[in-house]
């Protein structure tokens, strides 16, 4: 089925549950459904895997443009031959992962600090609204993003505001060598070392700490690389050349994340001392964000949280949905009702 086909079955699909006054689910991959586990209405879903295909490639303008069905081990593969990658690294939790879903998650992984987050990279979008109507922002080169960039709505937004139907994104170069440092030493002194990397962060690409070891990333040239070796007045580090501990942190596989308990996702200020709740933590993004595994209540989690001008919330849970949400201050609750209202009126995307 060829491209228009499908824009005018989503189309439909629109147009009838505005009818029905239903509500409709946007699916791509179906990797990160449980990001949803809100959501206990019936719904309707909307299957956009099929509106896939990469639209248009340019590796000297660091540009790629794909429909939002498009696999992300596509995408990956095809910016590989060239040596260029996402730069905000995102996680996919399955081998089904689209761009739509990457976006609209709104997930980066460990470079994200030190690159930049999913939306820093969106160039453009072309999406279907609550109406039905096809609308562009952005474009394909970063002068058309000047202003307001509605396109960067998009990341995050959990496909609340409508069909990720195109997305055009800068990409950068793969370094030509990165090694990580393991260096061991206690929470405390590892916040503080944190906080003064993130602000010398010229070749740093990633920052993580758990159980007593400190991960430090670097990435760059051979040489500028090579120099941190002897240039490092640490003692107790070891290298580690390779990249499986970083992939595996941003999909979710190293050891802390196999657990029963309630999995909290925690934004806070990096320099945010040890929070006191009780259970498991690792510290990714320099100490920007905090996971935790926990059985303590929610409001104690969501009470650290704004006490320290954070955000949380529950990733993954054994609960029956709905699960607890940490409530919205009320300027922010009105402005995300008004941009709700302005691409969803009818509110049918959930």
């Amino acid at each position: 089925m060829c491209t228009h086909e499908l824009v005018s079955q989503f189309q439909e699909a629109i147009h009838n549950a505005r009818l029905e006054k239903s509500r409709l689910q946007i699916v791509g991959g179906d990797t990160k459904a449980f990001l949803k586990a809100n959501v206990s209405a019936p719904l309707t879903r909307l299957e956009i895997g099929g509106y896939q295909g990469i639209i248009d490639y340019q590796p000297s303008e660091l540009v790629l443009t794909a429909r939002a069905g498009t696999s992300l081990k596509v995408i990956n593969e095809t910016l590989a031959e060239q040596r260029q990658m996402l730069a905000f690294e995102p996680p996919t939790f399955g081998r089904s992962a689209t761009l739509g879903g990457i976006v609209a998650s709104g997930l980066s992984g460990p470079r994200r600090p030190f690159t930049g987050a999913v939306r820093d990279f969106i160039l453009g979008c072309k999406i279907i609204n609550g109406q039905g109507e096809v609308l562009t922002f952005g474009g394909q080169v970063m002068k058309n993003v000047a202003g307001y960039d509605v396109s960067r709505l998009m990341a995050g937004s959990e496909g609340t505001l409508g069909v990720i139907l195109e997305v055009s994104l800068k990409v950068l170069p793969v370094p030509k060598k990165e090694l990580t440092l393991n260096i061991a030493m206690p929470i405390e002194s590892a916040l503080v070392q944190m906080v003064a990397l993130r602000r010398h962060y010229l070749s740093i690409s990633a920052v993580a700490y758990e159980k007593g070891c400190l991960r430090v990333r670097y990435s760059g040239s051979k040489t500028g690389i090579l120099s941190v070796l002897d240039t490092s007045v640490i003692t107790d580090v070891h290298v580690e050349p390779s990249q499986n501990f970083w992939h595996a942190l941003k999909e979710q596989h190293v050891d802390f994340f196999h657990t029963k308990d309630d999995l909290w996702r925690i934004s806070v200020p990096p320099a945010t001392p040890v929070l006191s709740v009780p259970g498991h933590w690792f510290y990714d993004w320099a100490g920007g964000l905090r996971w935790l595994k926990t059985t303590a209540p929610a409001a104690v989690v969501f009470g650290a949280a704004v006490a320290c001008g954070g955000t949380a919330r529950l990733f993954r849970s054994r609960q029956l949905a709905p699960w607890p949400r940490q409530e919205v201050a009320l300027p922010l609750a009105q402005l995300n009702k008004r941009v709700k209202a302005a691409f969803d009126p009818s509110e049918l995307f959930v």
